[in-house]
C-alpha cells in the first residue's frame, strides 16, 4: 500500500530553521506532484508548498523567500527547508501526493502522510 512518512519536525525558536523530509513508498514517485500542508490547532489544513514532477515549485505567499521545497527522484524523497521561522508557522505539517493538475488544494491530493509537529517559540 501507499505510505508517506514525514520526519524532521521539532521545537525551535523564532528565526531558526528546520528541514522536513517525506519518504513515499508504494507509488511511482516520478508520476506525482508532491505538496506540503500545515494545520494549526483549531484551524483548517492549508497549502504551504508544492513541487511538480518536472520540478516547478509553488508557495503560499507567507512562506515565499523563507521556505524551499525540493525533490530527489533518485531517492524518492521530497523536502521542505524552512528558514527564518515565525511563531505563526507552528502546526502539524503533512506531506501529500497527487496526480492532479492543481496542487494548491487539499482536495486534489490522493495520499497523505501522518504529519509531523513543528513548534516555533517566540
Amino acid at each position: 500500500q501507499v505510505q508517506l512518512v514525514e520526519s524532521g519536525g521539532g521545537l525551535v525558536q523564532a528565526g531558526g530553521s528546520l528541514r522536513l523530509s517525506c519518504a513515499p513508498s508504494g507509488l511511482t514517485f516520478s508520476l506525482y506532484a508532491m505538496g506540503w500542508f500545515r494545520q494549526a490547532p483549531g484551524k483548517e489544513r492549508k497549502f504551504v508548498a508544492a513541487i511538480r514532477s518536472t520540478g516547478s515549485t509553488y508557495y503560499e505567499d507567507s512562506v515565499k523567500g523563507r521556505f524551499t521545497i525540493s525533490r530527489d527522484n533518485a531517492q524518492n524523497t521530497v523536502s521542505l527547508q524552512m528558514n527564518s521561522l515565525k511563531p505563526e508557522d507552528t502546526g502539524v505539517y503533512y506531506c501529500a501526493a497527487t496526480k492532479n493538475y492543481w496542487v494548491v488544494n487539499t482536495q486534489s491530493y490522493d495520499y497523505w502522510g501522518q504529519g509531523t509537529q513543528v513548534t516555533v517559540s517566540s
